[in-house]
């Protein structure tokens, strides 16, 4: 299946190994930790500090740099193709990873092609329209990486644990959410999406480093407790959105993010390959240019 000008359809990216790995499963092994469609995502017999056979951070050094370096050259093609983009969602509970996941896995990626939205709780103006609005605002355009640290999957999440909307409505979002992405992918947005998987003792010891660091203090709110106490319903919500909402033309993947370097490597690894299938290409030169002569 191909998409505009004939470029391979995002729908490769559902399983990219499959394109670009002659020999499956690749390393890091990270079709694994797809949600495939249809099947429940089971947190609870997902390890959060799984690392496979990685040990430490130095084993890893070498195939992240690969894959940074796959991903910014895979860019530029993205980039200058111009027809389509591609959009990662990254969600996690608080101190899951997003802002050290983007640090590690995007770096010497060309910010011209590449942009970084975080969503808070919504403006007054953004409340006065349906709940996709604002995210459909920041889609990325053709030939962009776009990358949401959170998502509209908070309008199933925050707004379920915390009952700001009544059950029959944020339980009709799940279906609203996949047609959107299939109106995404539909009209060239290729998407992939990563749920942090953090344990609830990785996030005491990251909350207690923030309180014993005084440079770190201004991450750190009173407010963390408080959520902290909602761990139980957090993680069902996340369970129940992970399980209806991974598709065949936008997968979820839940990766263990207890050891920071193995969740970078399992991202960059995961959007190298996706890029790689999408097989952006750089448009045909102007013809006549082996007769151009640059005058002195």
């Amino acid at each position: 299946m191909t998409g505009p000008s004939g470029t391979p359809s995002v729908s490769v990216t559902s399983a990219p190994e499959r394109v670009v790995v002659k020999d499956p499963p690749p390393e890091p092994d990270y079709p694994r930790h797809r949600v495939e469609p249809g099947e429940p995502a089971r947190l609870a017999e997902r390890d959060p500090g799984e690392t496979e056979h990685y040990t430490r951070k130095k084993d890893v050094a070498e195939e992240l740099a690969v894959a940074r370096k796959r991903i910014g050259e895979l860019q530029a093609r993205l980039y200058a193709e111009h027809e389509r983009s591609l959009l990662i969602v990254l969600q996690a509970m608080d101190t899951g990873g997003k802002d050290g996941t983007i640090k590690g896995v995007f770096q010497g990626v060309n910010p011209q092609g590449c942009q970084v939205w975080s969503f808070k709780a919504p403006s007054s103006e953004e409340s006065d329209h349906d709940f996709l609005w604002r995210y459909h605002q920041r889609i990325p355009s053709a030939g962009m990486i776009g990358i949401f640290n959170r998502s509209h999957y908070e309008e199933v999440l925050v707004v379920r644990v915390k009952s700001l909307v009544p059950e029959q409505v944020w339980r009709g979002r799940y279906d609203t959410i996949n047609a959107f992405e299939r109106a995404l992918t539909d009209s060239g947005v290729a998407l992939v999406k990563f749920f942090l998987h953090i344990s609830r003792d990785e996030q005491r010891r990251r909350l207690q480093s923030r309180l014993d660091d005084p440079e770190k203090h201004w991450k750190f709110s009173a407010n963390d407790v408080a959520e902290r106490a909602y761990w139980d319903d957090y993680q069902r919500a996340f369970e129940d959105a992970l399980t209806k909402c991974s598709t065949p033309y936008a997968p979820w993947y839940v990766v263990p993010a207890d050891t920071k370097w193995y969740r970078n490597l399992v991202v960059a690894r995961t959007i190298a390959d996706t890029l790689e299938a999408m097989e952006p290409r750089y448009p045909p030169a102007e013809s006549g240019l082996d007769q151009v002569t640059i005058p002195a």
